[in-house]
């Protein structure tokens, strides 16, 4: 068994050797605790048939794990400085591949289909950078990727968020629009104790299982969303107020949202954060002939 490299010993001397700094626009935080590491891939389900996709590897603290449990492993990293580095973590690993990439900019259908053909169960494990959490994760889900899942740390009130469920004050727009794609649940809380520099947030990994089928079939996805960002655009109005200022000429047709809402069942006074996906659904749905598609 290799010496693993999320120890605060080890971390420490291959900073040290390749003279690394971490930048903080780039949300570096590696973490320095083997059990962690070891817990979020269990969560991840992985067996020696599986591939696993990694987003900011940093020194390869996780990686080596995904490795272990892996047939493949494909990671992408944006900092050059951390390349030379990972060729030296990672070198007792002959199953891993790190892209040199910005994942926000990357086909990653290409990357899958070049680097694990033949692999049929694919799973996300990674400690995104939590600037950009939510960006990578949207990409990700509207790419409509091969991928079972995602076993993601990231802040634990970005985390909240997306597995709010209706009628707390966490549930909004990024929950809908996560959870019309996969089932999501806070698999682990992780202190900020087990980081190097240590973070000033608390940190939560999430665990996403795509659906077979959407949970609603709607008219169009986009719109959906649309409607979704429009009704919670100010927390503490009424949906019609919100979709009045948020659906173009929405005050305008004041009266054809009312009746969108009361038609199914949906009193106009009622806020944004009461309604189930199934009911955004139906709402959207007799919205999009009044304001979808360009109308």
């Amino acid at each position: 068994m290799n010496k693993d490299i999320a120890t605060p010993i080890r971390t420490k001397e291959i900073l040290n050797k390749y003279g690394f700094s971490f930048k903080k626009s780039l949300g570096q935080n590696f973490l320095i605790d083997p059990n962690i590491l070891r817990n979020i891939v269990s969560h991840a389900n992985l067996t020696k048939d599986s591939g696993a996709i990694e987003v900011g590897p940093g020194i390869g603290a996780l990686t080596e794990h995904l490795a272990r449990a892996a047939k493949k492993v494909v990671s992408f990293e944006i900092d050059q400085r951390l390349l030379p580095v990972l060729e030296d973590t990672l070198s007792p690993y002959d199953n891993v591949k790190i892209v040199h990439s910005d994942i926000l900019k990357a086909d990653v259908k290409k990357v899958i289909d070049e680097e694990m053909a033949g692999i049929e169960d694919i799973m996300v494990v990674a400690n995104l950078p939590y600037y950009v959490t939510t960006p990578i994760l949207m990409k990700l889900l509207n790419d409509r990727l091969p991928i079972r899942g995602y076993v993601v740390m990231m802040q634990k009130e970005v985390a909240d968020r997306i597995t709010a469920k209706p009628g707390t004050k966490e549930y909004g727009s990024l929950s809908i629009a996560i959870q019309y794609y996969v089932t999501a649940e806070v698999a682990m809380v992780v202190p900020k104790t087990v980081f190097m520099p240590q973070p000033n947030v608390d940190s939560a990994v999430i665990r996403l299982i795509r659906h077979d089928a959407p949970p609603v079939n709607v008219i169009s996805e986009d719109f959906l969303f649309e409607v979704t960002r429009a009704s919670f655009a100010q927390r503490r109005k009424t949906i019609l107020n919100n979709l009045q200022s948020g659906l173009p000429s929405g005050k305008e047709k004041k009266q054809l949202i009312i009746e969108a809402l009361e038609s199914n069942g949906i009193d106009p006074t009622r806020r944004g954060e009461t309604l189930s996906i199934e009911e955004f659904g139906k709402l959207a749905d007799a919205l999009y002939p009044h304001f979808g598609n360009g109308q």
